[in-house]
């Protein structure tokens, strides 16, 4: 076992010492694709500034308006149901919209539930297979120039809502705590 993790720990420092390696002696001339590689990368990056701020003020208003709290209140009979602690549902409301109001619902979650919970359990899970939706659509779609995502959305959110009872259904099957 301390051979793997020596291993390990050296595997990085490995990897870019051979990088390193084969960029000093090849014959080809690297440092002008990187260069032309950060200059594209720049140009996407510009080319997505506005749908990124349009995603972010999104988010702010949703979570200042109250729109949150209302469904919640709505939700929860229903998740209790499923077998979805109601406890998630900060988390799942914010999740496809914002990754930082995803992960303070999450600390929330772990310090109002303890992070030996089944609540904390299942949003550990959810928290580590599931990204944000809208995030990823825009910043997708508008780098390639689609406009019409047509269905995009509603099947990434029916895909997170089975997801979500999913990943609570088999943390129901490995978690001890209960």
């Amino acid at each position: 076992m301390e051979t793997v993790e020596r291993l390990a720990a050296l595997s990085i420092p490995l990897a870019v010492a051979v990088t390193a390696f084969i960029l000093l002696f090849s014959k080809k001339v690297s440092f002008d694709h990187f260069l032309s590689g950060a200059k594209e990368g720049l140009d996407c990056a510009i080319t997505l500034l506005p749908s990124l701020v349009a995603v972010l003020a999104a988010v702010r208003m949703l979570s200042a308006s109250g729109v949150l709290d209302f469904l919640l209140g709505l939700i929860s009979p229903f998740t209790d149901l499923i077998g979805v602690p109601s406890e998630l549902l900060p988390l799942l409301l914010t999740r496809p919209f914002s990754g930082s109001a995803s992960t303070g619902a999450f600390s929330e979650l772990l310090s109002s539930c303890g992070a030996d919970s089944f609540p904390a359990f299942c949003a550990s899970v959810i928290m580590g297979s599931s990204d944000t939706l809208v995030y990823i659509l825009s910043i997708y779609f508008s780098s390639v120039g689609v406009k019409k995502t047509r269905y995009a959305f509603p099947c990434a959110l029916a895909v997170m809502c089975f997801s979500a009872f999913f990943c609570c259904f088999i943390s129901r099957l490995f978690f001890k705590g209960v």
